[in-house]
C-alpha cells in the first residue's frame, strides 16, 4: 500500500509539471522613441563618453560634497517614509512565504481522546457503558495538488508583488536622496541670497547717509534722500524675507533628514559645494527600463498576469489529498502496542459544474491585466518626459548663466558709472537707483540660475534611475 501511495504522489508531480495553464510573459514594447529628443533646447552631444550611467553610479560617488553625503546618509537611517517603504517590503516578503508554502504539504501530528457514554437501551449488552478510544496520528491534511497551476500562479503573483514593493522602496530612496539634495541646495542658495541682500543693505545705508549729509550741506535734494530710503527699506524687507525663507528651508531639511541639522555645518554659498559628477543619459530604451518605478510597474504587470493564470486554473477541477498514519487503542496503555497501527488515504477531486462567479473572476483578472499594461506604458511615457525635460534644462542652463553673468557685469558697470555721474553732479540719483536695482536683480537671478543648474543635475540623476544602490 505504501508503494501505491508513493507511485500516486510521483505521478501527480509529473502531471503537475505538464498540465500548467500559465502563459509565457512577453514584455510590452516601450511606447517611446529609442532615443532622447533633439533640437535647439538639447545639447548636441547628450552624454560624455567618460561619464557613467546614473544607475551604475552610487549616490555617494555622484555627490562628492562631504556635508551633503552626511545629510543623505542620516536621512537614509532616519526618514520615516523610507522606513515605511522598507516595512512594506518585509510584509510582502512574508506574504510571499505564506503563498509559496501552499505548494507543499503541511505535515502535522494530532492526539485524540474520545469518550462516549452509551445508555442501556442502545447498548448491545443492554447495560450502560462508557466507550474510550485513544489515538495518535501523523499526516497531511487537505493538501491541494497543484494540477493546473492555480497555487503556483498565486505564488508567482505574491512573488511579483514582493518584488514590486522592493522596487518601490528603491524608488522611494531615490526620491528621498533627490529631495535631501534639493532641500540642501535651496537652503544654501537662500543663504547666499541673504548675504547679497545684507551687502546691498550696507551699500544703501552708506548712500543714504551720504545723501543726508549732502542735503544738510545744501547740495542734495529731499527727493534723492527719499529715493535712497526706499532702497534701504527694500533691502531690509528682502533680508527679513530671506531670513524667513531660510528658516522654512531648514525646517524642510530637518524633516527629510529625520533629525535637527546644525546650520553652522552647512555651506555658506553654492560655490562652496563640491561639483557633482557628470552622468550620461544613454538611450531611452536602455535607461528607462532600469528605473525602479518602471521595474515596479512591470512586476505589477507580471503579478496581474499570474492572477489571470490563477483565475483560469480555478475553472478546472481541484485535487486534494489527505493522508495519515498512526496508532489507536481503547486502552491508553496499549496505544503503542503491536498491531494497533492505523492509516488513512483519502484523495478528493472537486470540479466546478456551473459557477458564474469563477467566470466573472476570470474576466476581472483579465481586465486587471489590461490595466496593468496601460499603467506600465504610462509609467514609461511619464519617465521619458521627466528625462526629456531635465535634458532640455541641461542643454540651455549654461547659456542662460553666461547671459546672466554678462548682464550682471553690465549692470555692475552701469552702477559704477551712475554713481560717478551723480557724485560729479552730472546726473540725478534716479539713474543710480535704477542701476542699483538692475544690478541687485541680476545678481539674485544669477544665484537662482546656479541653483537651477545644480538642481537639474540632481533631478537628472534621479530620473535616470541613480541612487537606488
Amino acid at each position: 500500500m505504501k508503494r501505491t501511495i508513493a507511485c500516486i504522489l510521483l505521478g501527480s508531480v509529473l502531471v503537475i509539471s505538464s498540465c500548467s495553464l500559465r502563459q509565457q510573459y512577453v514584455r510590452p514594447e516601450a511606447p517611446v522613441p529609442a532615443e532622447w529628443p533633439s533640437g535647439a533646447a538639447y545639447s548636441p552631444k547628450l552624454g560624455d563618453d567618460a561619464a557613467a550611467m546614473a544607475s551604475k553610479l552610487s549616490w555617494d560617488a555622484f555627490f562628492p560634497d562631504e556635508c551633503l553625503q552626511w545629510l543623505i546618509q542620516v536621512s537614509l537611517n532616519n526618514n520615516r517614509d523610507l522606513r515605511l517603504a522598507a516595512l512594506n517590503v518585509e510584509k510582502a516578503r512574508a506574504l510571499y512565504g505564506i503563498q509559496r508554502a501552499e505548494l507543499y504539504p503541511s505535515l502535522g501530528a494530532t492526539g485524540n481522546i474520545d469518550m462516549q457514554r452509551v445508555p442501556a437501551d442502545l447498548s448491545s449488552s443492554h447495560t450502560a457503558t462508557t466507550q474510550k478510544q485513544y489515538s495518535v496520528n501523523l499526516g497531511i491534511s487537505s493538501w491541494e495538488i497543484d494540477f493546473f497551476g492555480r497555487i503556483g500562479s498565486l505564488k508567482d503573483q505574491a512573488l511579483e508583488t514582493y518584488l514590486a514593493s522592493e522596487e518601490t522602496r528603491n524608488s522611494a530612496q531615490i526620491s528621498l536622496i533627490s529631495t535631501v539634495a534639493g532641500a540642501y541646495l535651496t537652503l544654501v542658495a537662500d543663504k547666499e541670497a541673504l548675504s547679497i541682500a545684507q551687502s546691498t543693505l550696507a551699500t544703501q545705508q552708506a548712500s543714504y547717509q551720504l545723501i543726508l549729509k549732502r542735503l544738510q550741506a545744501g547740495v542734495g535734494t529731499d527727493i534723492d534722500l527719499q529715493r535712497a530710503k526706499t532702497q534701504v527699506d527694500s533691502a531690509q524687507a528682502d533680508i527679513w524675507r530671506f531670513t524667513q525663507q531660510i528658516a522654512k528651508d531648514l525646517n524642510a531639511l530637518n524633516l527629510v533628514v529625520g533629525k535637527p541639522v546644525d546650520e553652522e555645518l552647512l555651506a555658506k554659498d553654492l560655490a562652496g559645494i563640491r561639483p557633482l559628477q557628470p552622468i550620461s543619459p544613454g538611450l531611452s530604451s536602455e535607461v528607462l527600463l532600469l528605473r525602479p518605478d518602471i521595474r515596479a510597474a512591470e512586476h505589477r504587470l507580471l503579478a496581474a498576469n499570474a492572477q489571470i493564470d490563477a483565475a483560469r486554473a480555478a475553472l478546472f477541477p481541484r485535487i486534494s489529498l489527505t493522508t495519515a498514519i498512526g496508532t489507536a487503542s481503547a486502552d491508553l496503555g496499549g496505544l503503542f502496542g503491536s498491531g494497533q497501527g492505523t492509516w488513512l488515504f483519502a484523495p478528493q477531486i472537486s470540479a466546478p459544474i456551473f459557477d458564474a462567479r469563477l467566470w466573472s473572476a476570470y474576466d476581472a483578472a483579465r481586465i486587471e491585466g489590461e490595466l496593468a499594461i496601460a499603467q506600465y506604458e504610462k509609467a514609461i511615457q511619464s519617465a521619458f518626459r521627466e528625462v526629456a525635460d531635465a535634458l532640455a534644462i541641461r542643454g540651455t542652463i549654461d547659456r542662460q548663466i553666461e547671459i546672466q553673468q554678462s548682464l550682471f557685469q553690465s549692470a555692475s558697470r552701469t552702477y559704477e558709472l551712475a554713481n560717478q555721474r551723480y557724485a560729479q553732479g552730472v546726473d540725478s540719483y534716479l539713474g543710480v537707483l535704477d542701476a542699483q536695482r538692475a544690478m541687485y536683480s541680476a545678481q539674485q537671478g544669477l544665484v537662482q540660475l546656479h541653483l537651477a543648474k545644480l538642481a537639474n543635475q540632481v533631478q537628472l540623476y534621479a530620473v535616470l534611475g541613480g541612487g537606488a544602490a
